[in-house]
């Protein structure tokens, strides 16, 4: 009988453990476990560190539908991103996902959406979530960017510069990505390029167009327009585009994809069809996600500051949830950088012309 009673003593039932059981074992107040397992500052670091020893020890698991009635709060950040079945690529989706829950508050989740669900009417409803990330790509999102606004609930938009000056905006200057790549590939002495584009309707591919011809138009170079394709952001398209600049019988030493995923795609169809890669072509993606170092040979791409604007992100809304909506306005835009592997082949160098 004993024996039986100890073991219980060592493994209590984890639904009888409350926050004033880890108050009693730690000799402090309740209110101060409370405030310690919500990261409160208030709390000395080595108390709180102490506090979440014991809450692990002991099995404790807060229970958020409770929180949630006392507060009012779902402890629900809803994320909408442009076009979520057809036109963001899997590898960005998994990217700002796996940032954001990194940096959030382990009280929050995450509910992942589309704005184009949300805007045809689907049974999405702004009042469960404490607050709004939207990880925008056209201007088609302005109309429900504008409708999460008027909620007044804690708005973000990142990834695409908007046209108001209201609402906290964090976003990349794709244009600068644009040109820096193609710039990089002109100083290796490529004069004769091929584009993969990404969705016309996004904004992000516009402006790394636009970069990439202003660089060409600066060296004075022309770009043929059957070495320019549209593709769609996904590996397919890229693979398809890249066969049709390859049966034009006019190849180019260097191709411009405007996203990594693209980039992969076309590697593919060159040798599949029998181009070496960079010897006979090169390539420079745009995103550098995690896949692109391994692959062969390692992708030269230009880094989109994802995680910075995740991160400047979340941390506001977090910010707007738990102080309330601040006086001023962020808005800012974060240049990205060029990442150079092994894609890209310097036709300056005569000895690897044979």
């Amino acid at each position: 009988m004993k024996a039986g009673r100890a073991a219980v003593m060592k493994n209590p039932d984890k639904n009888a453990v409350t926050i004033r059981t880890i108050a009693k074992m730690a000799n402090v107040s309740h209110t101060t476990v409370s405030r310690a397992l919500n990261g409160s500052e208030l709390v000395k670091p080595a108390t709180r560190k102490k506090i979440a020893e014991i809450a692990q020890q002991i099995g404790y698991v807060p229970n958020l539908n409770a929180k949630s009635l006392v507060t009012n709060r779902s402890y629900m950040i809803g994320i909408f991103f442009t076009n979520l079945d057809t036109g963001t690529s899997a590898s960005f989706l998994t990217d700002v996902i796996e940032q954001a829950q990194s940096i959030l508050p382990k009280s929050y989740s995450l509910s992942i959406n589309g704005v184009d669900n949300a805007m045809d009417g689907q049974a999405i409803s702004m009042t469960n979530f404490d607050g709004i990330i939207v990880i925008s790509q056209s201007e088609s999102d302005d109309g429900f960017i504008e409708y999460v606004h008027n909620t007044g609930l804690p708005l973000v938009v990142l990834n695409r510069v908007i046209d108001r000056h209201d609402i906290n905006n964090y976003a990349v200057g794709d244009e600068l990505g644009g040109k820096i790549a193609t710039e990089y590939a002109i100083r290796l002495g490529h004069r004769k390029f091929g584009l993969i584009q990404g969705l016309p309707s996004f904004e992000s591919s516009k402006q790394r167009t636009a970069g990439f011809m202003s660089a060409v138009k600066e060296h004075r170079i022309t770009v043929k327009p059957t070495l320019i394709k549209q593709g769609d952001y996904r590996p397919k398209s890229g693979n398809v585009m890249m066969r049709q600049i390859l049966s034009s019988g006019d190849i180019p030493t260097c191709v411009i994809c405007e996203n990594d995923d693209m980039a992969v795609g076309a590697i593919n169809a060159c040798i599949e069809l029998g181009y070496q890669v960079p010897r006979d072509i090169s390539f420079i993606g745009f995103d550098d996600m995690g896949y692109s170092k391994y692959l062969t040979p390692p992708l030269t791409t230009v880094r989109k500051p994802t995680s910075t604007i995740i991160g400047m992100g979340v941390s506001r809304l977090v910010q707007m949830m738990e102080d309330g909506q601040p006086s001023d306005i962020e808005q800012k835009v974060i240049d990205p950088e060029i990442i150079v592997r092994s894609s890209v082949r310097n036709m300056n160098k005569t000895d690897l012309m044979e």
